[in-house]
Order: structure tokens, then sequence, then C-alpha cells
């Protein structure tokens, strides 16, 4: 292999593809852009001109069959009906592969995907930043270390901007090539993180999705859900395209027999914080807000994605696994499937 990793870039104007690439710049040092695949019927009214020289192909086919020897390694930001396939075919030309999350609209493209990764020995790795975020894993490391004493519940926040400013007509919101809606294409984040912050799996899921703001849409624009966690407590997520301006309201409240902790990893000027409260076995009690300081990394994702994307290249360069694996993938997509199975059934659903 060259002395940097040269990657193919499959998906131009997707709605991350500027963001990812700018989080590309934080690596130049171990890797390098050498081809493109635009997709979006050939658009690229977002491709900066330091990359306007690439040879550019116009499908999977075309990039694999005739500039293979252009490039080790793939990012893929394509729609959920197009990045199965591609992620496919790459893997069975050995080229390791970075995928924007999920990836795909259920689990069944998920183990197809993580099948021919697996079979070719490729290095994988999936867009789920939170996995690389400070705060997170600082609550991933006191539930290791019982901190928190036996987990009680896990309750979920995030609500953003609605569909009305994010264009109706887009693709995320055309079922035939999204799959599904926000829990499809945000609320995978934390369905994602749950079990890597926890430790534990989901048993079983009640949900309710839909459309419940002003807007129209054929996918749901948010709902809510129950998991029951493996350890015999309870996580809830609520969130959707509700708010009528840009924003994200993003928070965690994790409860245990002995401490809870409030999460808010966008609190403005700041990096995230948590604000913790423990015991009070005598007259003092255990309060602290840790704050991190504010990430001014540009790109996608900030310096969480900057870690993500070292992870990868070392396992391309090395083997192993990144943090996020083939199979955290499907099981993202199962949760996912699950959630939806149970609003259109009514019924709690064992996972």
């Amino acid at each position: 292999m060259p002395d940097k990793l040269r990657i193919a870039i499959l998906g131009i104007d997707h709605p991350h593809g500027m963001g990812w690439r700018e989080s590309l710049t934080h690596v130049e040092d171990a890797l390098e852009v050498t081809a493109l695949m635009p997709a979006f019927d050939g658009g690229t009214t977002s491709l900066e001109e330091r990359h306007a020289h690439l040879p550019r192909f116009e499908t999977p086919d075309a990039l694999l069959s005739e500039g293979s020897n252009l490039f080790d390694a793939a990012l893929v930001c394509l729609p959920n009906d197009q990045g199965p396939n591609a992620v496919i075919a790459l893997a069975n030309q050995g080229k390791h592969v970075l995928l924007e999350k999920p990836g795909a609209a259920n689990a069944a493209d998920g183990r197809r995907m993580a099948a021919a990764i697996r079979a070719n020995k490729v290095a994988f790795q999936n867009g789920f930043i939170w996995r690389y975020d400070e705060l997170a894993n600082r609550l991933r490391a006191m539930v290791a270390d019982k901190r928190f004493g036996r987990m009680i519940s896990v309750e979920m926040t995030w609500a953003t901007s609605n569909i009305d400013r994010r264009v109706p007509e887009h693709y995320l919101f055309d079922a035939d090539k999204s799959g599904g809606g926000f829990f499809n294409w945000l609320a995978c984040h934390h369905l994602d993180l749950l079990p890597y912050v926890t430790g534990e799996t989901v048993a079983a899921i009640s949900a309710r999705v839909g459309t419940f703001g002003k807007a129209p849409s054929v996918v749901e624009d948010g709902g809510s859900a129950i998991l029951d966690l493996s350890g015999g407590g309870l996580a809830t997520f609520t969130g959707g395209y509700w708010h009528p301006r840009w924003m994200n309201d993003i928070r965690w409240t994790l409860r245990g027999t002995e401490r809870w902790v409030h999460w808010d990893p966008g609190r403005a000027g700041t990096g995230g914080v948590l604000e913790i409260h423990g015991p009070q076995p005598q007259f003092m009690a255990m309060e602290e807000v840790f704050e991190n300081p504010l990430d001014n990394t540009s790109g996608y994702g900030g310096k969480a994605m900057v870690a993500l994307l070292r992870d990868w290249i070392y396992a391309a360069r090395n083997g192993g696994d990144c943090r996020n694996t083939p199979e955290s993938t499907v099981e993202v997509l199962k949760l996912i499937d699950t959630i939806y199975q149970s609003s259109a059934s009514g019924q709690r659903v064992s996972v």
C-alpha cells in the first residue's frame, strides 16, 4: 500500500458530503483523495476546487472496472437504496470501506454488507461519530466503573429542525430511496450509542412513530420508543423533525441506583456538559459540573470525526476493528426495524 491511504469518494452532493471532505483535511498526513463518483445525478455543486481535477466515474462498476488502480479505500455517501450494493462491490474488490451512517434501510441489507466485509477482510468504519465523543466515553467509563450502581433508566431526546426547513422533496423523505425517516437518519445515532455506553443490549421495544409536524411526509418525522434493556432497566427515546428553525436539541439523562447524570452535548459555548449528581452519605452530596471546552475543529463532527478517521486508517494499515463494526451496524439497523415493526403492530416486539 502507498505511504498514504488513497480513497475514492462516492457521493459529492450528499447532505454530509462537504463536511466529510473537510474532516478529511485533518488527516492529510495519512490519506489522500484520488478519485470521485459524484452520484446524485452527477451533481458537483458542493465540490471543492482542490478536488475538481480528480478522475470521475459515473457508477461503482465503472469506478472499479476503470479506476480500481487509483484507490485503496472508499468513502461511501449514497442513499440507502444504493449504498449497500456499492459497499459490497467495493469489499469484493478488496477496498476498505468508510460509510456514511446508517448505510442501509434495514438489517437485511446490513447483513449483506457485513458478510462481504468479513469475507474479504477489509477495514470498515461507519459514521456514528458519537462513539468517539469524549463525554460519551466518560459516561461509558462511569458505567464500566459501576459508579451508577445498577442502571435504572436512560432518557434520550433529539428534536431538530422541521421538514419544511429540510426541503420536503429531498431524498431523505423519499421512502423508496431512504426506507425510513427520522429514526433511520438521526435517531440511529442514539440507538447506536445506547449499547455502547451502557454495555447492555436491547431486549424488546414498544414504539410509536408517525408524522406529528405540519409538513406532510410519507416517512415518519419522529416518534417515541421504550427500549427494555438486558440488565432490567429502561431506555426511552423521543425526537423528531419538529422545531420551526435550524437547531439541534439533544439531551440524555442516565439514572442509576447510586447517581444520575444529565448530558447536554450541545450547550452553547461549550464542547458539552455533564451535570453529575451522586449520593449523600452524610451532610455533603456529591455534585459536579464537568464541562468540555468548545471544539472548533472544522468539518463534520469536529475532533470526534478526526478520531473516527484515524481509527479507520489504522485498521486499514494494521487490521483489526474500529469502534463501529459491521456487526454494530447490523444491530442498530435491527433496532430501527423493530421500532417500525412495533409502531405498525401496536405491540411490544422482542429484538
